[in-house]
């Protein structure tokens, strides 16, 4: 029978929600529509499930409203959430009541950011996918379990995502200011037009803010564009912020000594690469896919096939039709109601 599924994807940058269908004999979802809400509150608890909840749960009626569902009730639910792994306890505790009560979900996926990042981009096919917006994460799994790399914020880690990036510039653009080695004109001149002059004020913008990460990755861009037109300390921001892609990507993916799990249709390995860093073009794609081809050979580097908020549709998708084939995790992926035995 017909019915349908909710896919959510939970970020710093906001909630989205999309409403799709699955219909009998579909290749996939359909989606009937998407909203967006403002981010989900994180506490001394974690992630607020109460909070959440009042923001999804308007969106969906809305949604069923628009799209001629009236009261329908939903099949399957997939919310994907930054911080799940670690600050996703009381989601795990509260959002399946909350969802049933509010809009009869009666299965529901709960998974990292990541894994919604790989059902979009590769979906339920064993490989590695690296996910880099602000931070940077690589997941892979041979449909048996999670390898993750990286992920652990930009003070300890996500390193060659975008606050990575825009740190190391910004480090060039001051040992310019203070004429210690290492410095770039080009750099400090880049960061002078984006955060004003003298660069001495920089410190008093960026350390009181709690979005201090997202303000280093809008530097990532201006490390780009010299690397672009060949200042060599830009080149060499970008080209180890690739290194590291790579790296996290080797290390996690399934082909490396485990008996070759992560192939597809052709016997061939297969990684993707998702996430608004990847916007910045062939000064990055290159060095990345050298990279790759470096330390995975034969691998097949395929473009990723959707966002997050896909993956969570597809996960919801598959729940519904009992096909969901990524492995459980008590951190990275847990179903309740029906569907929740091992896939």
């Amino acid at each position: 029978m017909s019915a349908l599924v909710l896919g959510v994807d939970s970020g710093g940058s906001g909630l989205r929600v999309a409403l799709a269908r699955r219909s009998p004999g579909a290749e996939g979802p359909r989606v009937l529509g998407v909203r967006c809400a403002e981010p989900v509150r994180t506490g001394p608890a974690g992630i607020d499930a109460d909070h959440m909840a009042e923001q999804l749960l308007p969106a969906l009626r809305e949604l069923c409203a628009t799209a001629g569902a009236g009261r329908e009730p939903v099949a399957a639910a997939c919310v994907g959430a930054a911080g799940m792994a670690t600050l996703g306890e009381s989601l795990r505790t509260r959002l399946p009541g909350l969802l049933r009560e509010g809009c009869g979900v009666r299965a529901l996926v709960l998974a990292a950011d990541a894994v919604t990042a790989y059902a979009g981009a590769l979906g339920q096919r064993p490989g590695a996918v690296v996910a880099a917006g602000t931070g940077m994460v690589a997941t892979g799994t041979d449909l048996s379990r999670w390898r993750r790399a990286d992920g652990w914020g930009h003070l300890l880690g996500d390193c060659g995502g975008g606050a990575w990036i825009g740190r190391a510039g910004l480090d060039a653009a001051l040992r310019a200011v203070d004429g210690r080695p290492g410095g770039s004109a080009a750099l400090r001149a880049r960061a002078e037009e984006r955060f004003g002059a003298p660069l001495s004020g920089l410190p008093a913008q960026l350390y009181p803010r709690a979005d201090r990460a997202a303000v280093l990755a809008s530097f990532a861009p201006d490390v780009a564009d010299a690397c672009a037109v060949g200042d060599p300390v830009a080149s060499r921001i970008v080209r180890a912020a690739a290194e590291e892609i790579a790296d996290s990507a080797a290390a996690v993916c399934p082909a490396q000594g485990d008996g070759g799990g992560a192939t597809d249709a052709t016997g061939t390995a297969v990684v993707a690469c998702t996430g608004g860093l990847f916007r910045l073009g062939e000064v990055l794609q290159g060095p990345v896919r050298a990279g790759l081809a470096a330390r995975l050979p034969g691998v097949d580097v395929v473009e990723a096939a959707g966002d997050p908020l896909d993956g969570a549709v597809l996960l919801a998708h598959e729940l519904a039709a009992d096909r969901l084939a990524l492995p459980r995790d008590p951190a990275l992926l847990t179903v309740t109601g029906p569907g929740a035995r091992q896939g």
